[in-house]
This record gives structure tokens, C-alpha cells and sequence, in this order.
């Protein structure tokens, strides 16, 4: 078998893991020749889940043809001839791409520029919507309305209006033009009735900054009354909006939240450096910051460190240096990235086109690692897509699902953790369960015995609902696909969230239980905490800040926190701290840490993540900003840093040294510890 091969030809199979695309290269030893394609897209997938979307490309590029994976350049005069005055035109946005300008374009090649009407719909656009279609339907306009998932409560009123288009007799050149992201609340009439169009957009700097170029007018290039300022200036704003939008494929080391920056922000934010430059002699730099990554950009942005980020590239983009430097760096990639010599509009559009195709993750900042972890998560994102694709039947050779189920739900529930013994915890805390620290035990202890309970009972009825004993409810449905899915129902992770899969999350409860099970059974705190078990981590801090507060006789309000990696292995720490907590489980991701130098360095290739050394939480009274030298780490409770509704994934920022690199460094690598992965 395929072990055996590991064993025989270690050193072939290192070299085939380890290369920068492995699906080209050929398999170790015999298993070169005797797997056929799809065989070797499996040995990918369970090796290297990065190189799987590269996989399937190439599968379906052999064995249905290239077009299926190419997306068509959309021909918007084909489309009108393709549609009728009855046909609703409906484009299906993407982030990045505003169809308005095009169509405003076409509008003026066939004639339609004066009965062209476009409305951006929101609250209180519906009745003059509804009266611009009516008198289209009369005089045979184009009536654009964009943003429909902006008034979804008038949704009914438009599948209406376009009903009544079916049965009446608009005029011949009348077109509705509708644009939409994609949303539930969307008529499923309209979108069978219409005609549907995407339009991907352009990917890469190179792309980006060439469609900005194209936005700007040689009439516009050229009206600066300070042109030799404004041109640079200009080529730094589309490097640094193209550097936003692009920054998305990074996912998690890219934003926190994706935000749709669009070229309506672009647009204004050039307008502000012409009208600026213009005004003022010396360059108003804080002015020109503020009002583009503050208020343009920055109106888009709602996470705090996204916002730092978002700063952080204005500063490198907008700065004295961008003038007075000659060929200006706009990246760690010296010979790759910079701003051109003073010329004409042309000369700055043929720089462009010699910028490369595929852009390497540092000209944003970011290690090359960065494009295998978002390479991985959206294999995760693929196969998640397929397995809700796939159809829900019984197996009809072999084991069957709800056999399938069965065995792992008794799994499951063979491995749950037991109760903590609440009334006899409450009895060994005796006068300390009234501190910070013994409420926050006994809260945890209340909240999985609860899980393990709700559990144990969903077990229990799931048995009786396959065995066709109790109904299966809703609930029970969900349960039976998670499990068979190897994921961890909803009605379990209200908790605590975790991306975890069924398995990994299941042995994670044990641990998770057990350190409360321990703390509870002796009375005594835990020599060094972890907290990632906490379901509330930050409700944990608070306590100890509490306790500290209470023991100097000062105000918790003046506390905050100094950080002490240490240097020490966890078997040498043999005794609680004076003041603070030890904690540990904690994993940086977006660098390495040097534990002899205690400071943050560059990860080591296909190193994702690294497990940080423990760390004494210390409170620490009236501290000081955060100096020189010093990364302030946001620490998330899970992989999905944007949290949800409900609950925040951020607990608290950590300061790191930054070693040789200074913090803005690591602010572009998107450096964060996680308390939990998803494995």
C-alpha cells in the first residue's frame, strides 16, 4: 500500500510534498504509473489540500475542455440583440465591479443616451422606480435599476411590474436593466423571465491598474495644475486600490472582513488629489490621508484592525519620499514595484503592461505562505460546496449512510466527557466561589455540562429516529447530515465556535472538560491555564484583572496587561505567578517566533502556523502606549476572525516584539495568534 511506499521511498515522497506544484510532478516509486488521474487528484488532496483547485482545473480542462473554466468576455451589444422589450437584463454583481459605466456606454453607441434612466435603489426609491418603469413600458426607454438587494422589500412590487410586461405590449425598444448581489430575497420569477450576466473582476495588480488607467481620461491626466506631483501621486492611489482589492485572496491574512471597494472610491479619491494639489502649495499630506483611507476607503472598513492596515499602506503610498525618491519602492520587491520616471499618460500605461501576470504574495506585503493558506481554505470552501451538492440517498451497495451514522454517532458518544459534579465543586470552593476566578469556574461548569448533555439526548434521539422509533425532526435531520459530513451541528457549537471538524472537535471537548473537571475536583487553579477551553475567554481575563485589582486595593479600570513570553519549557514552570495568569495553546499564524531571541521572525516555508511558548498574563497598572519595536498581535478566538453576529472572534491584542522587522511589517502579514485551528 501507499504506507509502505512512504517508508521505502521517504525521501522521493519529501521532495514530491515539498515542491512548489506537486500535481505536475511525478509520483514515487510504482505509484507514478498505476494511478490514473483521479487517483492522483486524492493522494493531492490528502496531502497537499493547497494544489487541489489546481487539480480540478486541469481535470476538467482534459476531460471537457478549457472553456469550461474559462469565463466568457461578455458582449453587451449581443446581449441586447439576444433580449427583447418583455426580457429583464439582470447582472449578478461581484465584488469590484460596477456594470454602470458600460452601460452608459452602450446606451450612447445605439442611440439610447437620451431615454437612458438610471436609479440606485434604497429607501424611498420605489415610486419613482415604479414611475420610471411605466413611462419606459409608454416611450421605449432603458430604465436601469441597480442595487435591487439594497430594496428587497419592493422586490414584490417589481415581480409584479415584470408580469404585467408579459401580457402587455411595451414598446419595441423599451429594456429593463437590473443589477443585484447575489441574495434569497431576489424573485426567482424575475431571474428565470430574464437574462443573467456576471462579470469577474480583473485579476492581478497588473489588470487592476490597467482598468483604473483606463477610468482616467488623458484630458483628466493632464488638467493638475501640478502635474509632476499629481502623476505619481496618481500612480501610488491605483497601486494602493488595487492593492486593496487584490489583498481579498488572502482571506483572513488579507481582511478580516472582505469589503467591496469599487471604483466609485477611486473616482472620488482622485478627484480629492487634483482638487488638493491644486489648491496648496505644499503638499497636504495629512489631509489627502485622512480624507481617502479615513473617510473614502475607511467608510467601507468597520474592523478596527482593518483600519490599521488600511493606515498603514497609506503611510508607505503617501509620503514625501513618493516625490523627492527617484523609481520610488512600492514593495519588498526592489526591482518589481515601483513608480516610474515623469513622462506622458502613455508611458505610465506601457509601465503597466510590464508588470508581471501572477503577482507574488510580497508585493502586498505578504510571505509566500499566505498563498498556501488561502489556497487551502477555499479547498475547504469547494468540497463543502460539493458535499452540499451531493444527494441525500442511502447507499445502496456496501455500509448505508444511516449504518454510516450510526457507527459514528456511537463513537461520539462512547468519547463524551462526564458531568462535573456542580453541587460538589460548589461545596470544595466553600468561601471562593464568590471570588472572580470561582464564578467564571462555575459558569463554565454550567455551560458543558449543558453541551454534553444536549449532546448525549441528540445522540440518544437520533438513534430512535433512525431506527424509525420517534419522528426525525428538523433538528434530528440536521444532526444526521452534520454527522454523516463529519461536521459538528449547529444546536453543539452555540457553546463556543470552532471550525474544527467532527472528529478533531469531539477530542478537543474532552480536553476542554477535562481542565475544568480538575480545577473543580481539587479547589486548586490550574498551574498554567489554557485558554482556548474557556467559552468565554475574555469573561476569564476580566476575572483575573478582578482578582488583581482586589488584592492591590486599586481600580480595575487603571489595569491593563503586560505580556512575558517565556523562556522556559512548561515542565520547568513550577509554580504559579505572584501576579497574572500563565497561559498557553496559543498559535501564531502569519510568523515564526525565535524562542532564544523571544521575538517574532519570518515562518519557515509551508509552515502555516507555529505554537507559541507560554505566556504570563500580567496586569499591570497605568501602561504606557505601546513602544518602538513592539507588534500589537490581535489574539482571535478562532480561524474565521470576522466573527459572526452574535458573537466577536477577537479577545485581546498581545504585545510581541517585532525582532528585525518593524510592526507595520508584520501588520501587512496579517500576523495574529488563534486559540483554536480547523483541524
Amino acid at each position: 500500500g501507499i504506507a509502505n511506499s512512504f517508508e521505502q521511498y521517504a525521501r522521493d515522497w519529501h521532495l514530491w510534498y515539498t515542491s512548489a506544484a506537486p500535481e505536475d510532478a511525478m509520483l514515487p516509486g510504482e505509484w507514478g504509473n498505476s494511478c490514473n488521474e483521479l487517483q492522483k487528484m486524492l493522494i493531492v488532496r490528502s496531502l497537499r489540500k493547497d494544489r487541489v483547485a489546481f487539480c480540478a482545473t486541469s481535470f476538467i480542462i482534459n476531460n471537457l475542455g478549457a472553456k469550461f473554466v474559462e469565463p466568457p468576455v461578455l458582449d453587451m451589444t449581443a446581449v441586447v440583440e439576444d433580449s427583447s422589450c418583455k426580457t429583464p437584463l439582470i447582472f449578478v454583481l461581484s465584488a469590484g465591479v460596477d456594470p454602470t459605466s458600460g452601460l452608459v456606454q452602450l446606451a450612447d453607441e445605439v442611440g439610447m443616451k437620451n431615454r437612458f434612466s438610471a436609479l440606485s435603489l434604497g429607501q424611498g426609491q420605489a415610486p419613482l422606480a415604479t414611475k420610471l418603469i411605466k413611462e419606459g413600458v409608454k416611450e421605449g426607454n432603458w430604465v436601469y435599476l441597480a442595487n435591487c438587494h439594497l430594496s428587497l422589500s419592493w422586490m414584490p412590487h417589481l415581480d409584479k411590474l415584470v408580469e404585467q410586461l408579459q401580457s402587455e405590449e411595451p414598446h419595441p425598444d423599451f429594456r429593463l436593466w437590473l443589477s443585484s448581489n447575489p441574495t434569497k430575497g431576489f424573485p426567482i420569477s424575475i431571474l428565470q423571465a430574464g437574462l443573467k450576466m456576471t462579470t469577474e473582476p480583473p485579476k492581478g495588480l497588473r489588470a487592476n491598474m490597467k482598468r483604473l488607467y483606463g477610468l482616467v481620461s488623458e484630458r483628466t491626466f493632464s488638467r493638475c495644475k501640478k502635474p509632476e506631483k499629481y502623476k505619481k501621486l496618481l500612480f501610488t492611489l491605483c497601486f494602493f486600490h488595487s492593492v486593496l482589492i487584490e489583498r481579498r485572496k488572502f482571506l483572513q491574512l488579507g481582511w478580516n472582513i472582505p469589503y467591496d471597494f469599487n471604483d466609485s472610491d477611486f473616482e472620488v479619491s482622485e478627484n480629492l488629489l487634483n482638487m488638493y494639489l491644486d489648491e496648496y502649495e505644499e503638499t497636504p499630506w495629512d489631509a489627502l490621508k485622512y480624507l481617502i483611507a479615513g473617510v473614502n476607503y475607511g467608510g467601507h472598513v468597520t474592523d478596527d484592525l482593518d483600519r490599521r492596515l488600511l493606515h498603514t499602506y497609506i503611510n508607505d503610498f503617501f509620503n514625501e519620499s513618493v516625490l523627492n525618491v527617484p523609481f520610488y519602492k512600492l514593495s519588498s520587491l526592489n526591482d518589481t514595484y515601483y513608480v516610474p520616471k515623469d513622462g506622458p499618460y502613455q508611458h505610465y500605461k506601457d509601465y503597466i503592461s510590464l508588470l508581471p501576470n501572477v503577482d507574488h504574495p510580497a508585493a502586498f506585503g505578504q510571505h509566500p505562505n499566505a498563498d498556501i493558506t488561502s489556497q487551502i481554505r477555499e479547498t475547504h470552501m469547494l468540497f463543502e460546496t460539493l458535499l452540499s451538492l451531493q444527494p441525500q440517498v442511502s447507499s445502496l451497495k456496501g455500509e448505508s449512510t444511516e449504518d454510516k451514522v450510526l457507527g459514528l454517532s456511537q463513537d461520539v458518544k462512547e468519547h463524551l466527557p462526564e458531568l462535573i459534579d456542580y453541587e460538589n465543586t460548589l461545596s470544595i470552593l466553600a468561601e471562593e466561589r464568590h471570588t472572580p476566578m470561582g464564578v467564571v469556574l462555575l459558569q463554565e461548569i454550567l455551560r458543558y455540562n449543558h453541551l454534553v448533555t444536549q449532546i448525549s439526548k441528540s445522540l440518544v434521539d437520533l438513534e430512535k429516529g433512525i431506527k424509525g422509533l420517534v419522528v426525525m425532526s428538523e433538528d434530528l435531520e440536521e444532526i444526521f447530515r452534520c454527522i454523516n459530513e463529519a461536521r459538528v451541528p449547529k444546536m453543539w457549537s452555540k457553546a463556543y465556535p470552532s471550525q474544527k471538524p467532527l472528529g478533531s472537535w469531539t477530542r478537543d471537548l474532552v480536553q476542554r472538560v477535562d481542565q475544568f473537571f480538575k480545577w473543580a475536583h481539587t479547589g486548586t487553579k490550574p498551574l498554567i491555564f489554557c485558554l482556548s477551553y474557556f467559552t468565554f475567554p475574555t469573561g476569564f481575563l476580566t476575572a483575573v484583572l478582578q482578582t488583581s485589582a482586589r488584592a492591590n486595593s486599586i481600580s480595575v479600570d487603571t489595569l491593563s496587561w503586560e505580556f512575558i513570553v517565556q523562556i522556559l519549557d512548561d515542565v520547568n514552570i513550577t509554580g504559579q505567578p505572584k501576579d497574572g495568569v500563565y497561559i498557553k495553546g496559543m498559535y501564531l499564524e502569519g510568523a515564526g517566533w525565535d524562542k532564544k531571541n523571544c521575538c517574532l521572525v519570518e515562518a519557515n516555508a509551508m509552515q502555516l502556523v507555529c505554537e507559541m511558548p507560554t505566556i504570563h498574563f500580567k496586569p499591570a497598572e497605568l501602561k504606557k502606549k505601546t513602544g518602538r519595536g513592539i507588534y500589537s498581535c490581535p489574539c482571535y478566538y478562532y480561524p474565521d476572525r470576522a466573527g459572526t453576529a452574535d458573537r466577536a472572534s477577537y479577545v485581546v491584542s498581545v504585545d510581541l516584539k517585532s525582532g528585525a522587522a518593524t510592526p507595520d511589517h508584520w501588520i501587512k502579514r496579517g500576523t495574529a495568534l488563534l486559540l483554536s485551528l480547523d483541524t
